[in-house]
């Protein structure tokens, strides 16, 4: 009976892993569309172009203004709740959007953006419930592989883009006009999701640990650190990037192929990030992500043709990849059921809090920091130095915890 029960648990972990990872694939493809010309969008709509980046940065504020009370929802109404209500903002948001640049309102643009990022913060939560039918041994690997349904995302959301962005006498409306489709379609798959409500607590049973009890615990104060970083870092340079290649004489299509390699880049690895974690443990493989997105800030600052691009972009999304996956396995091994809401949301608000800080550095930097693109692309670079120093220094400190028996 015993042997019945887990291999009907086992297969119901992996029925709803496929499902998120469809979701994953067709809803995600919006974020690699919107970040790929948002910016470019912005800074058409912008009176001033250091605001260019604004609406992108709005996006991964509402993600963090949201990321809390979304969890708190998943936590009392299930997965699947905050899953609908996230695609309804991903749709309403776009929405907004459309109407922005048919106006051509930069600031409606901008409010546009942050309910965008409303359905980002629900996103989130996919790599999440993707642990909450899964068994220890499989955990890791159920991230990875909802990770790596990000690399249809990265096919279809800037090949969408070429089709769209200039298919209306408006630039970029086709686009989101596309981006509602895909909210209303992509939404259905969560029908099938199959994640049962996290148990009430009882009167008198344990709630957990407090917030500040579980940003004392080592492993899971490194965990938020190194997704921070890692995520913050690649928003930082991917932000910036259909800017520097435009600005230094490419086309908006250059930019698209770039942006497309750098989020296949993101999400090939999955398909074997879990099992490496699995073989050399999560620490060396967040090591690895951090020092891979050192050497994508190297290729960036030694030249700006277009090949340079291509390569930083991509050992950018391979950092990425290795970090936040990384990241992610360690937090969720680091709590109980019953503090699932509280960890996972307070991870998100901190992760996407550095994400918002880094994304409205980028546009400043890249417009604001010398006279050329150029100096703008160095200085965005340059920028990653102290964070990942922090998130080394992290991992040194976690390395040098005495181990408990």
């Amino acid at each position: 009976m015993t042997s019945l029960t887990t291999a009907a648990e086992h297969a119901r972990a992996k029925r709803n892993v496929y499902i998120l990872v469809a979701a994953q694939a067709l809803l995600g493809a919006q974020m690699a569309m919107i970040f790929t010309i948002a910016g470019l969008a912005g800074q058409s709509l912008a009176s001033n172009l250091c605001f260019a980046t604004l609406p992108i940065t709005a996006t991964v504020l509402g993600s963090m203004l949201t990321a809390t009370p979304m969890s708190n929802l998943m936590q009392k109404h299930g997965r699947k709740v905050g899953f609908f209500i996230g695609a309804g903002a991903g749709a309403f948001g776009a929405a907004i959007g459309a109407i922005a640049l048919l106006q051509q309102n930069f600031w409606l643009f901008v409010v546009g953006g942050l309910f965008t990022g409303v359905y980002q913060s629900s996103q989130g939560f996919f790599r999440f419930a993707a642990t909450d039918t899964a068994s220890e041994e499989f955990r890791p690997k159920a991230i990875s592989y909802v990770m790596a349904g990000g690399l249809a995302s990265a096919i279809i959301g800037p090949q969408l883009v070429k089709l769209t962005s200039q298919a209306m006498v408006v630039p970029f409306l086709g686009t989101y006009l596309a981006v509602i489709a895909i909210n209303i379609i992509g939404s259905s798959l969560f029908l099938f999701l199959n994640i049962p409500k996290p148990p009430v607590a009882k009167a008198g049973e344990s709630l957990g640990r407090s917030k500040w009890q579980l940003l004392k615990t080592p492993r899971i104060a490194v965990a938020i650190i190194v997704g921070m970083v890692s995520y913050a870092l690649m928003n930082l340079v991917m932000t910036a990037t259909p800017l520097a290649v435009v600005g230094c004489g490419f086309t908006q299509n250059n930019a698209a192929d770039v942006v497309s390699f750098h989020v296949l880049a993101m999400f090939i690895p999955s398909f074997f990030t879990g099992s490496l974690i699995a073989r050399f443990g999560v620490e060396k493989i967040m090591a690895i992500g951090l020092t891979i997105l050192g050497i994508a800030g190297l290729v960036a600052l030694s030249g700006v043709t277009l090949g340079n691009f291509f390569v930083a972009l991509v050992f950018l999304g391979i950092g990425w990849n290795f970090g936040f996956i990384g990241a992610t396995a360690m937090l969720s091994s680091s709590h109980e059921p019953s503090e699932r809401g509280r960890v996972q949301g307070m991870n998100d608000l901190l992760v996407f809090g550095g994400v918002t800080f880094a994304s409205l550095a980028s546009g400043g930097l890249m417009n604001c920091s010398g006279g050329t693109p150029q100096d703008g692309w160095s200085a965005v670079n340059l920028a990653m130095i102290p964070l990942l120093t922090l998130a080394g220094a992290a991992l040194i400190w976690l390395w040098m915890q005495p181990k408990k028996a």
